[in-house]
C-alpha cells in the first residue's frame, strides 16, 4: 500500500532517493530478488528515517546498524528476502515479530493491506508507533507485548515474519496462521546461527516446512523462545560464526566497529580522515588480498586520485612488469615519440592489469594529465621483473637510436639469453645444472656500460635514458631471479622483493627529492613482512623495505575481504576463472572484521591504544592471501598466514562482500589509437 501524502514528504533528499534506488538495482535486485512488490516497497520506505540522525548517512548500506536498547535494524538484504519468501500478492494481514524501529513492518505495509507488528520492549515500541504514525504508515498497528504469543486477537494472519531467531516455532504463532498461510522465522539451537524456514499451514493440524537459507538474527526473547535477554549477542554481530564468539573476542569486535570509519560507497567514502593519518608521508603503499578483486582496484583509484590531488603526488608506481607499464605512461603523459611496440600485459595473469577497474583509472590519468604541464604530469612506472625479453628489446631499441655502436656491443652480450627469450624459467634449470654457461657477465656488463654513459644519454633525454637504465637493470636481475627460483622460494622472492625496492627508489631520485608515490601491489608485497610468518621463513618485502629506510614516512594500507567473487586461476598459466571465495576461517582477522556487520570501513593501526594490544588486534592471527592463483579446495593450507596486523599495515580497509575484476576482452579495447596502452 502507498502513502503519497505523507511518505514522499519525509523521503528525504535526491541524494537518499537516489542511494535507495541504487541500494535496491546492486543489494537486492542482484543478488536475486526478484519480486516487483518487494523491490517497489524498498524503493519507496526511507531507511534513513528509522535510524539515529548520526547514522543516516550509512541507511543504504547493506548491513544492520545499531538502533536503540542495543538492538539493530536488519540489513537490506535480509528484510527484502524474507518478505519476498512470505509469498504476499498485495492486501493481505500480515503479523510481524520483532517491531525494532519498524523500518520492515514499513516495508510491508507499502504491499498488504494491514500489518500487525509486535515488540518486546517497550520504548521501542512506542518510537516506532509514533515514526510509523508521523510517516502515514496508518495500516501498521504496534503492541508492545511477548512476541512469541502473537496478537491473537486479530488472528488468523495470511503471513507472519518473524524477525528474531528462536530454538523452534513457537506452537501460539502456528496456530494464528490461516490454512494457506505462510510464517517465516530464523530457527535454530545454537545462537550463533539459524536456518531461516518458511511454513505453511496446509490444514487445521499440518504444517509444511522447508528451509531457505543460513542466517544470523538476535535471539528471540519470550515464553515461547530463549528465556533470557542474556541470550543476546552484541549489536551489529552478524552470520557466518560457526561458533559462540568468547566474551574477550566480543569486546575486540565492539572495538573494532567503534573505531572503523564505515563508508557508504567508494564513490561516497569521505577520506579526510584517512589523508590525515597519511600526514607527511612520502610513500603510500595501497594493497589487495587477492589480485582479483573489483572493490581493491576502484578503492586504489580512489585513495590515488586523492593523493595527487589533495597531497601532491607524482608518480604511481605498481606490481607489473615496467615496459607494460611503461606503455602506459606514455599514454597518460602524452608522450610524443612512438610508443614500444608489444601489447602490455599480455603475459600470464592478464586479467591483474588488463580490466575495466584500471582501464578507468588510467583513462582519469590521462585526462587529468592533460590539464598540467608536461614537467607536472603524474607518471605511471612498473616494479616487477617478469618481462626479461620485452626489457632487452627496449634497452636495444633504445640504444639503436642513441648509440648504434653500444647497441651492437649490447646485443653480443644479450645474445647469451635469446634462445630463452619465450621461456627464461628454463634458463634458470640448464644454468643450474650446468647444461648451459652462466649469462651473468653479460647482462651485468651491458647495464655497467650503459650507466657509464648516463651522463650523455641522460642529457639526450632523462625520460628515455631512465627507461633504457631499468630495463638493463631489470634484465640484469631477472637473469638472476630466474636462475636463483630453482634453490627455493625464500632466495628468488627477496630478490624480486628487492629489485622493486630499489626500482622505487631510483625513481623517487629521478622525480627529486619532494617526490612522493603511490604504490599498488598485494599485500604480501606491502605490508612489513617482519610482523608475518614470512620473518620466520628468512623472507623480506617491499613494504618492510620501505619502512627501515622510510620510517613513518611510508604509509602502509592493508585490504581485506570476508567473502564473495574473485578472478583467478587454479594453475600458473592456467585459463581465468571466476571463482567462489570462501567465507574467512574463525581464527582469522577477517572474521573478525566480518562480525562488526560493517560492508565497509577503512581503520587506522598506528595510533596507540587497545585494539594495537597484546589481547586485542596486536594479537597474532590468520590472514588471508589469495593471488593469481587460488585453490579455495585447501583454502587453510594455501591461503592463511599468520600476522601481527597493526604492526603489519598503518591502515586496513575492509570490504565484507566482494566482486571479481572484469577482465578487457577484444571488443573493449578494439578501434583505439596505437597509443593506448592494452592494445587489441
Amino acid at each position: 500500500m502507498n502513502h503519497p501524502d505523507s511518505t514522499e514528504a519525509y523521503a528525504g533528499s535526491d541524494s537518499f532517493q537516489s542511494r535507495r534506488k541504487w541500494m535496491v538495482e546492486h543489494h537486492i535486485a542482484a543478488r536475486g530478488v526478484r519480486d516487483k512488490l518487494v523491490l517497489e516497497a524498498m524503493e519507496r520506505v526511507p531507511r534513513e528515517l528509522f535510524l539515529p540522525e548520526k547514522l543516516r548517512e550509512f541507511a543504504y548500506e547493506d548491513a544492520p546498524l545499531p538502533i536503540a536498547e542495543e538492538q539493530t535494524i536488519s540489513q537490506p538484504y535480509i528484510v527484502a528476502f524474507m518478505a519476498e519468501a512470505l509469498l504476499l500478492k498485495g492486501g493481505e494481514r500480515v503479523l510481524e515479530i520483532g517491531a525494532g524501529s519498524g523500518y520492515a513492518a514499513a516495508v510491508l505495509s507499502e504491499i498488504a493491506g494491514a500489518v500487525y507488528t509486535v515488540e518486546r520492549l517497550g520504548p521501542l515500541a512506542e518510537r516506532a508507533a509514533i515514526l510509523l504514525a508521523e510517516l502515514g504508515y496508518h495500516n501498521v498497528h504496534v503492541l508492545h507485548g511477548d512476541g512469541t504469543k502473537g496478537w491473537p486477537k486479530h488472528a488468523p494472519f495470511d503471513a507472519i515474519v518473524v524477525a528474531a531467531g528462536g530454538p523452534r516455532v513457537p506452537e501460539s504463532l502456528k496456530h494464528q496462521l490461516k490454512i494457506g498461510g505462510r510464517l517465516v522465522m530464523p530457527v535454530g539451537s545454537d545462537r550463533s546461527g539459524q536456518e531461516l524456514v518458511r511454513v505453511t499451514r496446509v490444514s487445521a493440524n499440518e504444517y509444511l516446512s522447508e528451509d531457505i537459507a543460513d542466517v544470523r538474527f538476535v535471539p528471540l526473547i519470550g515464553d515461547e523462545g530463549w528465556t533470557s535477554a542474556q541470550e543476546q549477542r552484541p549489536a551489529g554481530l552478524r552470520g557466518g560464526v560457526t561458533k559462540p564468539l568468547t566474551s574477550e573476542v566480543e569486546m575486540l569486535v565492539r572495538h573494532i566497529g567503534e573505531a572503523a570509519e564505515s563508508f557508504p560507497s567508494i564513490e561516497a567514502a569521505d577520506l579526510n580522515s584517512m589523508l590525515s593519518r597519511i600526514g607527511s608521508a612520502r610513500i603510500v603503499l595501497l594493497g589487495e588480498s587477492t589480485h582479483g578483486t573489483s572493490e581493491f582496484y576502484r578503492m586504489r583509484d580512489r585513495i590515488t586520485r586523492d593523493l595527487i590531488i589533495k597531497k601532491g603526488f607524482r608518480f604511481i608506481a605498481v606490481e607489473a612488469d615496467w615496459p607494460d607499464a611503461a606503455r602506459v605512461d606514455h599514454y597518460v603523459r602524452h608522450f610524443q615519440y612512438p610508443p614500444s611496440e608489444w601489447t602490455a600485459f599480455a603475459r600470464f595473469p592478464t586479467w591483474m592489469w588488463r580490466n575495466t577497474e584500471v582501464r578507468d583509472f588510467v583513462s582519469w590519468l590521462r585526462k587529468y594529465n592533460g590539464t598540467l604541464d608536461h614537467e607536472k604530469r603524474i607518471a605511471f612506472h612498473g616494479l616487477d621483473l617478469y618481462s626479461l625479453y620485452d626489457s632487452i628489446r627496449s634497452v636495444l631499441n633504445y640504444l639503436d637510436e642513441v648509440d648504434p655502436d653500444s647497441a651492437r656491443i649490447a646485443r653480443e652480450r644479450y645474445g647469451c639469453l635469446t634462445p630463452w627469450q619465450h621461456d627464461p624459467a628454463t634458463y634458470g634449470h640448464a644454468a643450474l645444472t650446468g647444461s648451459y654457461p652462466l649469462c651473468e657477465p653479460h647482462v651485468v656488463r651491458a647495464l655497467t656500460d650503459l650507466l657509464a654513459k648516463r651522463r650523455a644519454y641522460a642529457e639526450h633525454d632523462g625520460e628515455r635514458f631512465l627507461d633504457a637504465e631499468q630495463n638493463a637493470r631489470l634484465v640484469a636481475n631477472a637473469e638472476r631471479y630466474y636462475r636463483i627460483m630453482y634453490y627455493g622460494s625464500r632466495a628468488s622472492w627477496n630478490l624480486r622483493d628487492s629489485h622493486m625496492f630499489e626500482t622505487l627508489t631510483n625513481l623517487l631520485s629521478f622525480h627529486g627529492p619532494d617526490s612522493k608515490v603511490v604504490v599498488w601491489a598485494h599485500n604480501s608485497h606491502i605490508g612489513n613482512a617482519a610482523a608475518t610468518e614470512m620473518a620466520a621463513r628468512g623472507e623480506y618485502n617491499l613494504g618492510q623495505l620501505c619502512r627501515k629506510k622510510f620510517g613513518s614516512r611510508a604509509y602502509l594500507i592493508g585490504f581485506g575481504t570476508h567473502s564473495g567473487m574473485v578472478t583467478a586461476a587454479s594453475d600458473w598459466n592456467g585459463p581465468m576463472e571466476i571463482k567462489t571465495i570462501r567465507p574467512s576461517i574463525p581464527e582469522s582477522y577477517e572474521r573478525l572484521c566480518h562480525a562488526t556487520g560493517l560492508a565497509r570501513f577503512t581503520l587506522g593501526l598506528r595510533n596507540e591504544g587497545y585494539l594495537r594490544g597484546s589481547t586485542a588486534l596486536g594479537k597474532e592471527r590468520l590472514e588471508r592471501a589469495i593471488g593469481v592463483i587460488y585453490r579455495p579446495e585447501t583454502e587453510r593450507e594455501s591461503h592463511y598466514f599468520r600476522a601481527n596486523l597493526p604492526l603489519q599495515f598503518d591502515e586496513y580497509v575492509w570490504f565484507d562482500n566482494t566482486h571479481a575484476v572484469t577482465a578487457l576482452d577484444t571488443e573493449a579495447v578494439k578501434d583505439l589509437p596505437d597509443t593506448y596502452p592494452f592494445g587489441v
